[in-house]
């Protein structure tokens, strides 16, 4: 018997979490089964059960790393200030954001089911967000972060409905005409309530 150093265990553990992340927003969770989730990350069934106690276990763990990660590399790596907010909207009301649901947000892509997940995936989103929202908060408002933190919230709230939208219409046009005034609509409630 072949014994694996803490190390592999560790990085075996992620893979299956970032391959279940992807494919939680690709297929939906409830579509999304544990021997697929474990043929994605090139294990079988049997290893599952080393790395997680059951599947809503996964569930929490791998949303919880999908909003680390898109605050890491989207919020974070925004440039400063009001740029970086309109970057971050311009890039999440993008077709591309919209046509690659496996790579997009895991808002957008899971809501209706985070709803109905257990109080433990739900508090695993809500601590998720909210490190999200706080990122945009600062930029708001970077003198007092915690005053913008409803309106960042009511900011990706618009955002991620306007992507949902836009991925269900088959009309192009219209997904594209969404998309765009969905930015003019978070540009807008970006400088509501700003001095000019």
């Amino acid at each position: 018997m072949v014994r694996y150093a803490k190390e592999h265990k560790s990085q075996t553990r992620q893979r299956i979490i970032e391959t279940a992340g992807r494919r939680f927003k690709q297929d939906g969770i409830d579509a999304s089964g544990v021997s697929t989730l474990m043929k994605d990350a090139g294990l079988t069934n049997g290893a599952f059960y080393a790395h997680f106690a059951s599947k809503d276990d996964l569930v929490t763990t791998a949303i919880a790393d999908q909003l680390k990660v898109q605050a890491e590399t989207v919020v974070a790596q925004a440039a400063p200030g009001r740029a970086g907010l309109e970057q971050i909207v311009r890039a999440y009301l993008s077709p591309l954001h919209r046509d690659n649901l496996g790579e997009g947000c895991p808002n957008a892509a899971l809501l209706d089911e985070i709803g109905r997940c257990t109080d433990t995936t739900r508090q695993a989103y809500t601590d998720g967000v909210l490190v999200l929202v706080d990122g945009i908060a600062a930029r708001m408002a970077p003198e007092a972060p915690a005053s913008a933190q409803v309106k960042a919230l009511s900011l990706l709230g618009l955002m991620a409905g306007t992507l949902q939208l836009s991925r269900a219409l088959t009309d192009s046009r219209l997904a594209h005409e969404l998309l765009d005034q969905g930015v003019s609509n978070a540009l807008a409630l970006l400088d509501a309530g700003q001095r000019v």
